[in-house]
């Protein structure tokens, strides 16, 4: 099971992530989040570091230039497209980098995942679900996982949306051959930006 830590304010924490062997750590480029990196990272500084953890840059509905600048100053190796972007804006940065495109679910409705994914099969490589929320990701609840068992997806997805300590056991039972990594965030942070790695080890050993 893949681990990915969304919204990493520090070069420290990045660093502590790279310690305990995780995937992938997110850090969020759209300026209304809480989690906005800011000038909290120093590019060159991330740059330059000998890190195996993936950085993957979090963007909301932000135009291709900027993306891509990012991409550039602080070397991501994935972009993760958070916002309405269309299936031919996904298609066109993916020639650059890889893509993961995030559905906001509903935490009280049941929905049709395949037909939601569907303009974005080819266009895209990775899916991630999140709990849909007034904000951008970050919400601290969970949609009904049910709608992920009925769906084919086809395409390895990503699986956030209050995700805590206490969900382990039901992440390892929830059994689908396109279920690549798990998306932890709010649950796990002591304020917006700063985790607790105690709690994210402890998730790590439960899951792993």
């Amino acid at each position: 099971m893949n681990i990915k830590v969304c919204g990493i304010n520090s070069f420290k924490q990045l660093q502590q992530l790279d310690g305990l062997d995780l995937d992938f750590a997110g850090l969020n480029f759209y300026k209304d989040s809480p989690r906005y990196i800011g000038d909290k990272i120093n590019a060159k500084e991330l740059v330059s570091a000998d890190l195996d953890v993936k950085i993957v840059g979090i963007f909301v509905n932000e135009n291709m230039d900027t993306i891509l600048e990012k991409v550039e100053e602080y070397n991501l190796d994935i972009v993760q497209l958070h916002g309405e972007e269309s299936p031919e804006f996904c298609e066109d940065l993916s020639e650059d980098i890889e893509v993961i495109k995030a559905f906001a679910i509903p935490a009280d409705k049941d929905i049709d995942l395949d037909k939601l994914v569907a303009p974005y099969d080819a266009v895209c490589d990775y899916y991630l679900f999140d709990t849909a929320s007034e904000g951008k990701g970050g919400s601290g609840k969970k949609f009904n996982w049910e709608c992920i068992k009925k769906a084919k997806i086809e395409k390895p997805f990503f699986l956030g949306g209050g995700v805590s300590v206490e969900d382990a056991a039901a992440i390892k039972a929830l059994k689908h051959p396109d279920f690549f990594a798990v998306d932890i965030n709010s649950q796990f942070e002591k304020t917006p930006g700063e985790k607790d790695m105690g709690k994210v080890l402890e998730f790590k050993l439960a899951v792993k």
